[in-house]
């Protein structure tokens, strides 16, 4: 019988083949003294290895694919700049010329100081950011002691194999993507960890968190990652590799059956019409929302615009990129949601505060931009500039009183009588909607209703925030769950909400996309999806073959159950959970 090793499923797919444990532990680092005439020299060996890092990572996302979604190389581009940081640059270059050692010694003094410090913090989204530290040091120390495992040279050994590791970084995980590995299997990380974003983005079947992973699975060794259920099978039979063969055949049969409802409009079997939206990043993200024939675009995030650079984007910059998603997108409307800065996208541009004890608690979203108006005002007249040229909607981030609607619309008027002014045209009827996000915005959701155009929920950070849980923290994310009886009270009360104002609801958080809460979702009332495109067709597919009608009837009965015992059985039966 095989042995089952049990982990969290973060890419759906089942993939077969043999293991490769690729092993990322810190190298192993000596000091020894660099007389004074060579320092200079040791030096410079340490700012060319920080040079050759620099232009492997480039390389690695010049290799990226055409219409690969943003958030793949946003990784790549967070680790250059760490690359660029006077805390990991020069740092170190005093170290070796105040206490003459060499590179490698100094580099793993400041690393040891710099994650000592994350360590500390109380946050624990800042403390999982060691991680991205040390795989940027691992790098460079790799490059100065010529021993780092190098994955392109690896190609010939990678293909169809099973990667096994305590984690990958993210320019790894690109790598071996081209290099046509199977399966990814670590033994930490969660559903929104690098390796499970990517493994998503990139099609590849994943399971994290399956701890020793590496000392339970023997290298080379047989196995089956089953990315929908969480589970890693070895020791191998007939019979279970015979049921796994049959079930790729019939995902990649199904794979090609999607591609034929592209055009075909989501309306249930009982004639209700779903509208399916795209998640967006970039401009450059608009042609793939326009290959799976969305509907339009329901969330435009906008940080790309803050990250990455000295400065802040002015009024100019922020009307081309959106005009380029309106040329792109035609008549689909576009909801354009403000910055949602703060947290884990830190403004740069020379606007960086004290780091925050909690940063998921504090100055972000809309509260930032109604501090530093500045930044704020700049990309209110673009949207609206905008809106003259398509389809626009603008949606608040991050909303938990009825006071920051009430600034937000006042900065909204002032915004417009400036641009008549100048005699520039935009939408005078601009639909104005905020993201329910906070439990608090979702219990006054009617409150919000009277002075609002539409909803959208955001379920990743509504599940955190209600859960009390980081969901991206290894330790408590098992406890991050979409299916919890108080999230679902929430998302019904926002839709009933929004119902009863005779305004729209979208759901644009990791739910819409995800096919196995489609029914759910729909039984809940929700009428309007905003996903990632590569979602789309999947979801399109369960829409086309659900009732609505008897989905309510059997979500209406779930919310009523008191015993938790029958409501998970419940919901397990709906979802295939």
């Amino acid at each position: 019988m095989p042995a089952c090793l049990h982990g969290i499923g973060v890419s759906r797919g089942c993939a077969i083949g043999n293991t490769y444990h690729l092993v990322r532990n810190q190298p192993e680092v000596t000091e020894y003294a660099i007389p004074p005439k060579l320092i200079d020299d040791e030096v410079t060996r340490f700012e060319a290895a920080l040079a050759q890092a620099r232009q492997q990572l480039r390389d690695i996302r010049e290799r990226v694919a055409h219409g690969v979604p943003a958030e793949v190389t946003s990784f790549i581009d967070a680790h250059l700049l760490m690359l660029d940081d006077p805390t990991l640059v020069d740092a170190p270059i005093r170290t070796i010329q105040l206490q003459g050692c060499n590179a490698e010694w100094a580099l793993k003094l400041q690393r040891d100081l710099v994650v000592q410090v994350f360590e500390e913090m109380d946050d624990p989204y800042l403390r999982a950011r060691k991680d991205d530290v040390d795989h940027v040091v691992r790098r460079v120390q790799g490059i100065l002691l010529a021993d780092e495992p190098n994955v392109d040279m690896m190609a010939s050994r990678l293909e169809g194999r099973v990667i096994v590791a305590d984690d990958l970084t993210p320019a790894d995980t690109l790598v071996m993507q081209h290099q046509g590995v199977a399966a990814f299997v670590t033994e930490y990380g969660g559903p929104l960890s690098h390796t499970a974003i990517l493994a998503r983005n990139l099609g590849i079947p994943a399971v994290v968190g399956v701890r020793h992973a590496r000392r339970l699975l023997a290298e080379d060794e047989p196995i089956i990652v089953d990315g929908q259920f969480g589970v890693v099978l070895a020791e191998l039979d007939d019979g279970v590799l015979a049921h796994y063969r049959r079930r790729q055949k019939d995902e990649q049969r199904s794979r090609h059956e999607l591609v034929k409802l592209k055009r075909q409009s989501a309306v249930t079997r009982d004639a209700v019409s779903i509208g399916l939206h795209a998640n967006i990043e970039l401009p450059e993200d608009a042609p793939a929302a326009k290959e799976v024939a969305v509907d339009g675009v329901g969330l435009y995030r906008t940080e790309f615009l803050f990250m990455n650079r000295p400065d802040v984007p002015d009024e100019e910059e922020h009307l081309a990129s959106y005009l380029h998603v309106i040329n792109t997108l035609g008549e689909r409307p576009i909801t354009i949601r403000t910055a949602d800065l703060g947290a884990d996208k830190q403004v740069d541009g020379g606007r960086r505060g004290p780091v925050a004890t909690n940063p998921a608690l504090g100055l972000r979203g809309i509260r930032l931009c109604l501090k530093d108006q500045d930044l704020f005002r700049p990309q209110l007249r673009a949207i609206l500039r905008a809106s003259h040229f398509g389809q626009v909607r603008m949606m608040i981030p991050m909303l938990s009183t009825t006071h920051e609607v009430a600034q937000v619309l006042r900065l909204v008027d002032e915004t417009k009588r400036e641009l008549r002014a100048r005699g520039q045209a935009f939408d005078e009827h601009l639909p104005v909607g905020g993201m329910i996000e906070v439990p608090a915005a979702a219990v006054c959701a009617g409150q919000f209703a009277r002075q609002l155009d539409f909803f959208s929920i955001g379920t990743n950070d509504l599940i955190q925030y209600s859960l009390a849980i980081d969901r991206i923290d290894d330790e408590v994310n098992y406890l991050y769950d979409p299916l919890h009886p108080a999230v679902l009270q929430l998302i019904s009360m926002v839709i009933r909400a929004g119902r009863k104002a005779g305004i729209p609801v979208t759901l644009c958080g990791e739910m819409a996309g995800d096919p196995r809460y489609t029914r759910l979702l729909l039984g809940l009332g929700l009428a309007h999806f905003s996903m990632h495109p590569n979602s789309v067709l999947e979801v399109k597919r369960m829409v086309l073959d659900a009732d609505a009608a008897r989905l309510a009837e059997q979500v209406d009965r779930i919310l009523r159950t008191a015993q938790p015992e029958r409501q998970a059985q419940l919901l397990a039966d709906l979802t295939g959970t």
